[in-house]
């Protein structure tokens, strides 16, 4: 069974599982077919929530559950929404409209000329166009190099599996074993990849030290001087939640105390697969050079995937686009009460809170995605994309190699179906003239039925000109006998 770690997640602990001492083990899953009457189902990974329902807290914890289903609408869905973090901004647009409409009403006429609303709305207009577009464009980029690493790491995998031999003897396990430690780098590196996109150093983490610290690299040296991360108070935590910029703590903080160069732990685990490939090049056990130079070529797009998330990391839009278009939102914000006041009297007050709402949601928007590696509500699920490699990498390794010999033989493989019930032993039984003639049948039945599904060109024109009658068929013959 599966024991909790610190962090809510379930993982796997030495001992909580019986493994088989034989192949012949009725209980053992050896194979698919072992799994198919077991009562307990797998479930795919989702995140821990804090109760059976969602709690309040659940509102402002990401990434986002994407295999989780909501029924209710759209516009009355909470979690995933901006709205947390527009209530201190839309109390304040509340209280200042509040101000300016009870100085107009009571006081003295604060209205201005409504062209200063389409000029500044034309600004405002492009200007969070442009930074939501740029924003979604990292979030996009970064979600495309995290598919590819999914991409690399099946193709290393299955190229790792299935052409790297197993000698005889002794030889032969440690071949296997030295396949199976190979692959689990490859979730090694998306692991370490995620802490350090999160800018988490060292390798104290439930998901990560198990697999890594065997390997001598940096950050295992520098562990011990890593300042250990403080849980914030309630205050600050509700801060963060909020948006609040001055409750906002430095994610780099940590990185920047620490006291030993911390490495780059994905580069340091890349190294160690391209020893790998070197060794099973080395023991001859890869002799095929085509395969050799694919998981090079894996390994190198490896290290692409790693440059390509540091640079959208690490390459924000400028800050003075940023400070320029809050600055430029604000203004136009607290513009608006004295633009619709003269139209809308009391009105104005719900009016600026909707119109608000609208602008500075899109900009938040902006802002949250803008970095898709964090643990927002709107971020890219990392920890799902990891597991999801993990997964398929375990369904990889779960049996030997698949031998052609047994699954093409299978009496379950009818080769030309549906023209034929035959397996492939039974086609085996047949000259290679008979089972060419029966592809060429098989082509020409193919071709009858898809002009069956095919529509007449009269019934076309029929349905087309209901109304006309077409002439029969012996009235054409006339016709193309005249001309």
């Amino acid at each position: 069974m599966a024991s909790t770690s610190t962090d809510g997640s379930k993982t796997l602990r030495p001992g909580t599982i019986e493994i088989p001492t034989s192949r012949g083990s009725a209980d053992a899953p050896m194979s698919p077919r072992s799994w198919r009457h077991r009562t307990t189902t797998y479930h795919p990974p989702s995140r821990q929530h804090t109760a059976a329902s969602l709690d309040a807290e659940d509102y402002f914890v990401g990434p986002r559950d994407m295999s989780k289903h909501s029924k209710w609408p759209f516009f009355m869905r909470m979690h995933g929404s901006v709205l947390p973090k527009m209530i201190l901004p839309l109390t304040v647009v509340t209280l200042w409209s509040t101000l300016i409409t009870c100085i107009c009403e009571f006081v003295y006429e604060l209205k201005v000329s409504n062209l200063l609303l389409t000029v500044l709305g034309f600004v405002v207009g492009l200007a969070i166009s442009f930074r939501t577009s740029s924003a979604y464009e990292r979030y996009t980029e970064g979600r495309k190099y995290w598919s590819q690493l999914l991409l690399v790491g099946q193709n290393f995998s299955r190229t790792v599996w299935v052409h790297v031999a197993e000698r005889e003897g002794e030889l032969g396990k440690e071949d296997l074993l030295a396949k199976v430690s190979a692959l689990n780098l490859v979730t090694a590196f998306s692991r370490s990849l995620l802490h350090k996109l999160r800018f988490e150093p060292g390798i104290d983490y439930p998901d990560l030290r198990p697999r890594v610290e065997y390997l001598e690299t940096f950050a295992k040296v520098a562990e011990a001087e890593i300042p250990k991360p403080k849980k914030p108070g309630k205050m600050k935590a509700a801060g963060e939640s909020l948006g609040v910029t001055f409750a906002e703590s430095n994610p780099r903080k940590r990185i920047k105390r620490s006291k030993k160069p911390l490495g780059n732990l994905p580069l340091e685990i890349l190294s160690h697969m391209s020893s790998y490939v070197e060794y099973v090049n080395q023991n001859e056990t890869l002799k095929n050079g085509l395969y050799h130079n694919q998981l090079i070529t894996s390994v190198v797009a490896f290290n692409d995937v790693l440059v390509g998330v540091d640079r959208v990391l690490n390459t924000p839009l400028p800050i003075a686009y940023s400070i320029a278009i809050s600055q430029i939102t604000w203004v136009y914000v607290m513009m608006l009460p004295f633009q619709m006041w003269d139209d809308l009297r009391w009105v104005t007050i719900p009016g600026s809170i909707f119109a608000a709402y609208i602008i500075l949601g899109i900009a938040a928007i902006g802002r949250e995605i803008e970095n898709p590696f964090g643990e927002d509500v709107n971020d890219l699920p990392l920890d799902s994309f990891c597991e999801e490699l993990e997964a398929d990498i375990d369904y990889i390794m779960s049996n030997p190699r698949p031998q052609v010999a047994e699954f093409f033989r299978s009496p379950f493989n009818k080769p030309l179906n549906p023209l034929s019930e035959k397996s492939f032993d039974g086609w085996m039984g047949r000259s290679k003239q008979d089972i060419r003639d029966a592809l060429m049948t098989k082509t020409k039945s193919d071709m009858r039925i898809r002009n069956s599904f095919a529509v007449g060109r009269n019934q076309e024109e029929n349905e087309k000109h209901p109304g006309q009658s077409q002439p029969s068929q012996q009235q054409q013959q006339q016709q193309e006998a005249q001309h």
